[in-house]
């Protein structure tokens, strides 16, 4: 199969960078051998490489310049035959006015649009109402598994071909910055899902019934129009399609910086020959490889670990907040996104500009990263200091005025009101928690008001009179939760924020471990095998395993009119706190395991070695200085 006609499977891409490395050593420190398949150029090279020459100085370190023993042409042939460098267009039409986007900061403009577009799907959420086990909605259920399947499909390659293609387009030290502002424009699309998903939640499910409904918001059985955000979504995804069809192959630019790219692939048992992983029948060859890479592995393992904390924390958090602050499940909704997404973003990209600052090493990097989640372990202990005692509660933590039993939510005062356990609308009266305005006994209410106030309360225990009048200003309880006396909230906030930034910081020094530790032909796939692993051990597992957790701290479930156990409505806010704190300590632990035993196995190329590279006619063969390894291997 021809280079020019592009590589069959995309996971697989050729090692051209290296060749290329070779060719920009001086004379002195290279031996070139041309094998050509036209007599006459054999003979002619041969007198032409001879001639000794002064090495050029490159204005730039990372960005070597060729090498005077190797002609133009010869250079240009292997840059379009190994990159394929072109104009941004389409075929034969390439208008001018693109070719200003035809760079790494252009491609890094359509990636962080793109990645906006990703968990910006997938936040908006809504409580559903009691629904019969044998209604014909329960088959929309594969529905949407097979639109998350789609998802997953259509966003994971740009995870994965594009955080290479961004890493072949830039040089080493400027790479994790790249990566890292794409990463944390992928974060702000749960920013945009959370604040769109809010407003959206604000119209009824179907929109044409507007006004015409008796349900409204304060009503649990509410139903937000959840479903317009996955409509626009959708538009503004294809959208993308256009710029990003026109990019090259590879950016102008490529085959000179790859040039002045040095491997740090983590030395193992791997294939080195060069033209492997050009085709598909190379593919399990290629997963083996990796699979015994331990360093490669490890890092997959301590990012699966942190994906499950990251995960759960994303979707259990404002329940958290909710129930541990007594707040509204709107305002903890915006608390948690307003802590979660600026946090991780200005993770991503402090991360990523650290390691392209101080030009880390795939080993200092890994340090890097070792150092940011055991500071985000230490402060993980928050959880168990920044909590609140729950508030009182009628019949679950709090008697009816004496009497009744706890645990059960009928009261003298309430037996003969026939409320249903079903319809959880809490009212706050006398500084108590109710179930319901029926189970506080409330017999009237002032509609017109918001929130809604009742009176004439038999559970109640009556203060002031209240008159029967509904225009009267008193009343003996209001709609929604008791305002919470715990004033830890702002510290909670605070140090859970730093716990995020620590937390992500890590993300990029990670991904860039990843790509410098691989082979350069499999970064792709090496990205593509995290990616599964990510998902079948951490964001997967990882809302499953928080929500089991938190259930176990219940202490009032729903139970429905056919006795079924629904949604839990009070949890125990101390067992809460600690099981989260187990649960981060536990997935930090292992975290700290796997990125320091990488540390330790990680062996950087060994010095004084020949390594010999094939490109189709030719073959270069290089001898590296001494000095030059020695500082390769000072770094690593």
């Amino acid at each position: 199969m021809k280079s020019a006609k592009g590589i069959e499977n995309l996971a697989f891409v050729p090692s051209s960078p290296d060749i290329l490395r070779r060719l920009s050593a001086s004379p002195s420190e290279i031996e070139i051998s041309a094998f050509s398949s036209d007599p006459q150029k054999e003979n002619s090279q041969p007198q032409e490489l001879q001639k000794p020459q002064e090495p050029q100085k490159s204005p730039e370190p990372s960005l070597p310049s060729a090498p005077p023993n190797v002609s133009e042409e010869q250079l240009r042939s292997l840059s379009l035959s190994e990159f394929e460098e072109g104009p941004c267009g389409w075929r034969n039409f390439h208008p001018q006015c693109l070719q200003r986007f035809n760079t790494p900061r252009g491609f890094l403009l359509c990636y962080c649009l793109l990645a906006v577009t990703q968990d910006t799907c997938v936040t908006a959420s809504n409580s559903t109402s009691c629904t019969s086990s044998t209604s014909s909605l329960s088959n929309y259920l594969y529905v949407f598994i097979l639109g998350q399947l789609l998802l997953g499909a259509g966003g994971t390659p740009l995870y994965t071909l594009g955080t290479a293609f961004l890493d072949d387009s830039v040089p080493t030290h400027k790479s994790s910055l790249y990566i890292g502002t794409g990463y944390a424009m992928s974060i702000l699309g749960p920013a945009i899902g959370y604040v769109l998903g809010g407003q959206l939640l604000t119209m009824y499910i179907d929109v044409a019934v507007e006004e015409s409904t008796d349900v409204t918001e304060d009503d649990p059985r509410w139903l937000g129009a959840w479903w317009i955000g996955f409509l626009l979504s959708w538009i503004f995804a294809w959208s993308l399609i256009i710029p990003f069809s026109c990019f090259p192959k590879h950016l102008p630019g490529t085959a000179e910086i790859q040039a002045g790219k040095t491997s740090q692939a983590h030395q193992s048992n791997g294939n080195a020959d060069a033209k492997f992983g050009k085709t598909i029948k190379d593919f399990p060859a290629a997963l083996k490889n990796l699979m015994k890479n331990a360093v490669f592995m490890c890092l997959v393992l301590s990012t699966s670990s942190e994906a499950l904390i990251t995960t759960g924390f994303a979707t259990f958090l404002p329940k958290f907040i909710e129930n541990q602050f007594g707040l509204t499940s709107s305002f903890a909704a915006t608390l948690g996104g307003a802590v979660l997404i600026p946090g991780a973003a200005l993770g991503q990209i402090l991360g990523g500009f650290l390691v392209s600052k101080f030009k880390m090493t795939c080993k200092n990097a890994m340090k890097f990263a070792l150092f940011t989640s055991g500071v985000a372990f230490t402060l993980s202990f928050v959880f168990i200091y920044a909590n609140c005692e729950n508030e009182p509660f009628a019949g679950v933590s709090e008697s009816y005025n004496g009497t009744g039993e706890l645990g059960s939510l009928i009261a003298p005062c309430n037996a003969n009101c026939n409320c249903l356990r079903s319809y959880y609308y809490p009212v706050c009266g006398g500084g108590v928690q109710y179930f319901s305005p029926c189970f506080a006994g409330c017999s009237n209410t002032v509609s017109h008001r918001k929130p809604k106030v009742y009176y004439n309360c038999s559970c109640i225990e009556r203060k002031t009179e209240i008159t029967s009048t509904a225009e009267t200003l008193g009343f003996e309880a209001k709609a929604g939760k008791c305002e919470t006396h715990c004033a830890n909230l702002p510290i909670f906030l605070c140090i859970f924020f730093i716990i995020i930034i620590f937390t992500f910081m890590a993300s990029t020094p990670i991904t860039v471990s990843i790509l410098r530790c691989v082979n350069h032909r499999q970064r792709s796939l090496a990205l593509g095998i995290q990616f599964m692993f990510l998902r079948l051990l951490g964001t997967i597992p990882g809302p499953i395993i928080f929500g089991f957790t938190i259930d176990s701290t219940c202490i009032l479930w729903d139970i429905n009119d056919c006795g079924i156990k629904g949604a839990c409505w009070i949890y125990d806010n101390i067992k809460m706190a600690h099981m989260l704190v187990a649960i981060s300590v536990t997935c930090k632990v292992i975290t700290i395991f796997f990125n320091g035993f990488a540390i330790l196995l990680y062996r950087p190329p060994p010095p004084a070695t020949d390594v010999s590279f094939h490109n189709e006619n030719s073959v270069v063969t290089n001898v590296l200085a001494e000095q030059d390894l020695n500082k390769v291997v000072k770094e690593g």
